[in-house]
């Protein structure tokens, strides 16, 4: 159980504070209630850019990070298609230069050309290194667009192509900022050994002033459901062949969220699940095979991963692949394999408690959701589910019509 308390400044910052007696390490976690799926279909990977940008200068402060080193803190940031968050930790003493930087980068960046043409470049770099010569690099650049046709979901967080990080003039960049990085469209969570009086005086003087922005009212389209399956042949220089199939699958608020988890695990996760036991050790048609959902926001995917041992057909192992996901919609999961999974479900969330800044990002994840309490219900949510439920909501998801496969195949074999 996660203890808060929690207060709204008058521009609409939204203030979670957590005590923890027990550290004299205090996090700041801040999450701007904006992600890939906010931007503008012609000119995406911004939010990732913004990433980049806001340890790059702030309007009082030159260097994000000199600061705070010096106090001896840490920071770190993270983009995906939902939220942008960025967190610190600081010894409690120093808790003040924590909020005097973050305020500072929401009140205005620096704005900078020079700033904007560094982020700009690394960016670019890394879109090249990981997604454009990276072998398998390119995998979600090609899934994403193919599954979805109409929610911003078919892009991926680095974009949909480096031209549109190339090509980010400074007008774009500010006004992405002025819309989306505002004490309204925040959530900060204060967690560690601090009194909520001593969190509300330092927020009052640090962000008070900061004034809010337009509210943002999301109308993105909801993706249509998927009528036939989909599929994409590719190849590329890479040592082995690769299958990859994705499923539509419920939102993160869905009821039907814990047990769509639930089958990933029982299908994939560790050396006892059944797709590591049947296809990589008994079968050896895979050197790796995964299954495990997106957990976005709105509706995500259901994904599996794949690369085959050399010598293996590709439509072998689609068909092996076919099997297992037709075991699971046709036969009630066993109760052990059932209790093993929600025994790893309430281990992982009692781990996640363990650390005042994974409490810090769960609170402020959760109140995005819409109510910080519900980090205190995951367990009870995930215990509640029943064999009947695994199998019902297989069968929901695991329909032919209802997927995207791309065959990512090797020049060399």
């Amino acid at each position: 159980m996660i203890k808060f308390e929690r207060f709204t400044l008058d521009n609409g910052l939204k203030v979670i504070v957590h005590q923890d007696k027990s550290t004299e390490i205090v996090a700041i976690n801040i999450l701007y209630n904006v992600g890939s799926r906010d931007e503008d279909p012609e000119k995406t990977g911004f939010a990732h850019l913004f990433e980049h940008l806001m340890f790059g200068g702030s309007v009082n402060i030159a260097k994000y990070d000199e600061p705070l080193e010096k106090v001896g803190g840490e920071n770190n940031a993270f983009t995906n298609e939902d939220i942008t968050n960025y967190y610190l930790t600081l010894p409690k003493t120093n808790l003040e230069t924590g909020f005097w930087l973050e305020s500072d980068r929401m009140l205005s960046l620096a704005f900078s050309e020079k700033s904007l043409e560094v982020q700009r470049n690394v960016v670019c770099e890394e879109f090249k290194q990981s997604y454009l010569n990276q072998p398998y690099g390119d995998v979600w650049l090609l899934l994403k667009p193919l599954a979805y046709k109409v929610h911003p979901y078919q892009w991926t967080t680095i974009g949909k192509e480096i031209s549109h990080i190339e090509n980010a003039k400074m007008e774009d960049v500010k006004s992405f900022f002025k819309k989306y990085y505002c004490p309204n469209n925040a959530i900060m969570v204060v967690a560690g050994n601090v009194e909520t009086d001593q969190v509300k005086k330092l927020t009052e003087k640090w962000f008070g002033p900061i004034p809010r922005c337009e509210d943002n009212n999301r109308a993105l389209p909801v993706e249509p459901e998927q009528k036939e399956a989909r599929t994409l042949t590719v190849k590329r220089d890479i040592p082995y062949d690769a299958f990859i199939r994705a499923y539509h699958c419920c939102s993160r608020l869905d009821k039907d969220y814990y047990g769509t988890d639930f089958i990933s695990d029982i299908l994939s996760s560790g050396k006892s699940a059944r797709l590591y036991k049947k296809l990589i050790k008994e079968k050896k048609m895979f050197s790796e095979l995964h299954a495990y959902i997106t957990g976005d926001i709105d509706a995500g995917l259901f994904v599996f991963y794949g690369k085959l041992i050399k010598g293996v057909k590709i439509e072998d192992a689609e068909k092996a692949i076919e099997e297992e996901i037709e075991r699971i919609k046709n036969e009630l999961v066993d109760d052990d394999e059932l209790e093993k999974v929600k025994n790893r479900a309430e281990s992982s969330l009692e781990f996640s408690e363990m650390g005042v800044l994974n409490k810090a990002m769960n609170l402020a994840y959760y109140e995005l959701l819409g109510d910080a309490e519900l980090v205190n219900n995951q367990i009870n949510l995930f215990r509640s589910v029943t064999k009947e439920d695994i199998k019902n909501i297989a069968c929901k998801i695991f329909r032919t019509e209802n997927s995207s496969t791309l065959y990512y195949l090797s020049k060399n074999l």
